[in-house]
């Protein structure tokens, strides 16, 4: 953890070197005060609220990384700026939320004092949604005008999900034929 410097040649000062770093390397890690911690508490709001676009969630997860620091599940070891650490803390619980909510886009951007990106819902918009069911309606009115061999073929496939098994014993035909009605069901569609 401590990197203790090489020690001169003089045989005295190499006891004194390796008696400061044995101490050093047996000393706690400095503590966090609880006014240390208020100081950065404006600060850290401010950058979870940028990135997470909702206040009160912003503020427990602030919450969230004092009580790790207070109860000791993350101490501060000296080795960077008490804000840059308690930052870094909280960039790992909005990470963990954003896993935690599956569909959400990430939280991470390029420029940290930038605008955050805002997220999206998950949900397609209405007029997406019309756009999908007239797309819908064109695919199945063309599968409708397929011969009807090509057109069983491909309803058990794509639209029961039937297994190649299944197809070839309820139409009696080869699995190579299956594979070629398929094809050939896919590319009128195409067309």
């Amino acid at each position: 953890m401590h990197s203790c410097p090489t020690p001169p040649a003089r045989s005295g000062t190499s006891d004194a070197v390796a008696a400061a770093c044995t101490a050093a390397a047996t000393l706690p890690p400095p503590a966090v005060g609880w006014t240390e911690l208020a100081a950065q508490r404006a600060f850290l709001v401010q950058f979870a609220r940028r990135r997470l676009q909702d206040p009160a969630l912003a503020e427990d997860l602030v919450h969230d990384v004092f009580e790790a620091v207070v109860t000791g599940r993350a101490q501060f070891g000296g080795r960077a700026a008490l804000r840059s650490w308690l930052v870094a803390i909280l960039k790992h619980k909005i990470v963990d939320l954003v896993r935690q909510r599956a569909g959400l886009d990430s939280l991470d951007s390029d420029d940290e004092d930038g605008p955050a990106r805002s997220l999206e819902c998950p949900q397609p918009r209405p007029d997406e949604v019309a756009e999908q069911r007239e797309m819908l309606r064109r695919t199945l009115a063309r599968i409708a005008a397929l011969p009807p061999t090509l057109r069983r073929t491909l309803e058990m496939r794509a639209l029961h999900d039937a297994s190649s098994g299944d197809i070839c014993r309820e139409l009696q035909i080869s699995e190579q034929n299956l594979f070629v009605r398929l094809h050939r069901a896919r590319k009128a569609l195409a067309s």
